[in-house]
């Protein structure tokens, strides 16, 4: 065989077994990939906008959670709506496939099925904790359609649970069991709110007993139902005062990144080199936004500690004024809740801090009256009476007549006593004569 001819052989052996390691590298980079990787970016993106929301999240950010690339994300969701979109209908799949599975015996009574309902629904938010808080985004970020799958979806939830709730004369309306069962779905959703860890059981049964509490004192709540109270914004001639209000009135509309430094200066009537002024940025901006909600708050409480005679009057005057000051101001509250994670880090540090030791405030207030609680079971009430504020307001639209609010209340003091009023006394509260 000639030079030339072993040459060129072995060039063919060398390819071939270039082939081959080839092959083998990608067989092993296949039996690599995760058969459960869409399961995996899913999750991680439910993850990412519970606890940040939508705008803040990029698709970057969840590929490197998982660890693959962002072309290899789009192999199985086309865009980050379609994360969201998955996230949102999975939340409500999975507590559909929870009532589903209950059991209980053909002769149980409607208290029963109503625990083991609720139970169903606690377990689900605990096995989902990190991602449940994904239906406060739903509203704001899901396209029409999709808002009422997920809505529709949410509604039959509700029903199935409404149905075994205690009867009451004259019978209850369908709102009035919408907001029942929704007061408690807030009360289980409000874990999503916070990092608080308390054993499996007992977590299950200090939710359990605050939504048995606000089953029983809203079972009075009939479909009475006043005409919308409309309230008006006050007009200023204060520019720093102008851009705040319109700042919180668009960041509440559109979310903090839909919303230009030019539209928040034309809508004060201002230029945007007028803007800069009084605030060195967009950031700056909603710190002041936070700023005040936190500082109207302190104020308030300052007030009703100054007042107050006894441990359980101030938790109930703390309640009462915590509901007039967020329907007051429910889109200053509205931004506080949603736009957190917007804010520059040294203030979303101090504002933490301010939340925490607001909540260690009423925890402490309520172990005076309640001592069988644990401080972390105390906050874990209060937490669950503060989120029903917004949940139930929002269904509310935030209409401050004095039923709404009478009934807010009730529901807190349900949750953080663990007893209702007494239906003649929530009959009052809620301007209704008894039958």
């Amino acid at each position: 065989m000639s030079p030339r001819q072993q040459s060129v052989d072995a060039q063919t052996v060398d390819e071939q077994t270039s082939r081959v390691i080839l092959r083998a590298a990608g067989s092993e980079s296949v039996k690599r990939r995760p058969k459960d990787r869409k399961a995996k970016i899913a999750a991680a993106a439910a993850i990412a906008f519970s606890e940040r929301g939508y705008p803040a999240v990029g698709v970057e950010d969840i590929a490197s959670s998982v660890g693959i690339s962002g072309s290899a994300l789009y192999r199985h969701f086309p865009n980050k709506y379609a994360m969201f979109r998955h996230a949102a209908l999975e939340l409500t799949d999975a507590l559909e496939s929870a009532l589903d599975a209950v059991s209980v015996a053909a002769d149980a009574t409607d208290r029963e099925r109503l625990r083991e309902d609720l139970l169903a629904v606690i377990r689900t938010t605990v096995r989902n904790r990190r991602t449940a808080g994904i239906y406060r985004w739903e509203s704001r970020f899901l396209d029409a359609a999709d808002r009422k799958s997920v809505r529709a979806q949410a509604a039959a939830v509700n029903h199935r649970v409404a149905l075994h709730l205690s009867r009451s004369e004259p019978p209850a309306s369908a709102r009035a069991e919408t907001i029942l069962t929704s007061a408690m779905f807030s009360v289980i959703g409000s874990i999503t709110a916070h990092n608080l860890i308390l054993p499996q059981r007992r977590m299950e049964q200090v939710l359990l007993d605050a939504c048995l509490s606000i089953e029983h004192g809203g079972s009075a709540i009939t479909s009475r139902r006043s005409e919308q109270t409309v309230s008006t914004r006050p007009v200023t001639t204060n520019k720093r005062e102008r851009l705040l209000q319109e700042a919180v009135r668009l960041f509440d509309s559109r979310g903090y990144h839909d919303v230009s430094i030019e539209e928040i200066a034309a809508a004060a009537g201002l230029n945007a080199s007028g803007m800069y002024r009084y605030f060195p940025s967009k950031a700056e901006l909603l710190g002041a936004v936070f700023y005040r909600a936190a500082d109207r708050l302190d104020l308030a409480t300052a007030a009703v500690f100054e007042s107050a005679t006894s441990p359980e009057e101030a938790l109930r005057a703390l309640s009462a004024m915590y509901v007039e000051l967020s329907f007051a101001q429910h889109e200053l509250m509205s931004v506080y809740f949603s736009e957190m994670n917007n804010l520059l880090p040294g203030h979303r540090s101090d504002l933490k801090n301010r939340q925490k030791l607001y909540v260690v405030e009423w925890a402490r207030i309520l172990r005076e009256i309640r001592p069988d609680l644990s401080a972390i079971e105390a906050k874990f009430l209060v937490h669950a009476a503060l989120n029903l504020v917004p949940d139930i307001g929002r269904l509310m639209k935030f209409d401050v007549a004095a039923e709404n609010a009478s009934t807010l209340q009730t529901f807190m003091s349900a949750v953080l006593f663990g007893r209702p009023a007494p239906a003649p006394e929530l009959l009052a509260a809620l301007n209704f004569s008894p039958p």
